[in-house]
C-alpha cells in the first residue's frame, strides 16, 4: 500500500517500551518526521494482529523482543500537502514490557536508545508522543504497585 498520497488510511502501531525509569526511542530515518525522535513502530502487515504488528515492529527497529501489555492510545496522524493528504495512520500505542534482546538500530531508523524520563525533553518529541509516553508511564507505575503488594504479602505469609 502505498503510504504517500494513500487512498485510505493506513493502521500504524507502536510499541512504548518502559523499563523503571527510561522509555525506548527510536529516531525516524524515513517519512513521515524523517530524523526525529519517536515511539518504535510501523505499519500493519495485511492478515497481522496489532499485538503481533507492535512485536515485529520494534524488534526490527530496536532489537528487542516484547509483550505487548495493554493499549495506551488510538489516534489519527494526518499530514496535508495544501488541500492533499499526504500521510494518514490511524495509530495504535500499546505499552510493552521488555523480554529480552540487545538493543540496536534496525535498517529503517538512524538510532534507537533507551532515554531516562527526565531526559525527554531533549528529544523533541510530538506533543502527541509526550502524551502517550506520560501515559504509558503512568499506567506502568500503577501495574508495578500491585506486583509489589503481592510479593510483600507473600514474604509475610
Amino acid at each position: 500500500m502505498k503510504r504517500e498520497y494513500p487512498k485510505q488510511p493506513i493502521v500504524g502501531v507502536g510499541g512504548v517500551v518502559i523499563e523503571g525509569d527510561r522509555v525506548l526511542l527510536i529516531r525516524r530515518g524515513r517519512e513521515p518526521l524523517k530524523g526525529e525522535w519517536s515511539i518504535p513502530g510501523g505499519m500493519l502487515e495485511l492478515g497481522e494482529s496489532l499485538a503481533d504488528g507492535v512485536q515485529r515492529e520494534v524488534r526490527e527497529e530496536t532489537g528487542m523482543e516484547v509483550e505487548p501489555l495493554e493499549i495506551v492510545a488510538v489516534f489519527d496522524r494526518i499530514q496535508k500537502d495544501g488541500s492533499r493528504i499526504q500521510y494518514h495512520y490511524v495509530i495504535v500505542d500499546y505499552i510493552c514490557r521488555r523480554i529480552r534482546g540487545r538493543l540496536r538500530s534496525g535498517s529503517d531508523v538512524l538510532d534507537a536508545r533507551w532515554v531516562k524520563r527526565d531526559n525527554l525533553p531533549l528529544y523533541c518529541l510530538t506533543p502527541k508522543a509526550v502524551s502517550v509516553v506520560a501515559d504509558a508511564f503512568k499506567l506502568a507505575k500503577k501495574s508495578r504497585r500491585p506486583r509489589a503488594a503481592l510479593q510483600k504479602n507473600k514474604q509475610v505469609s
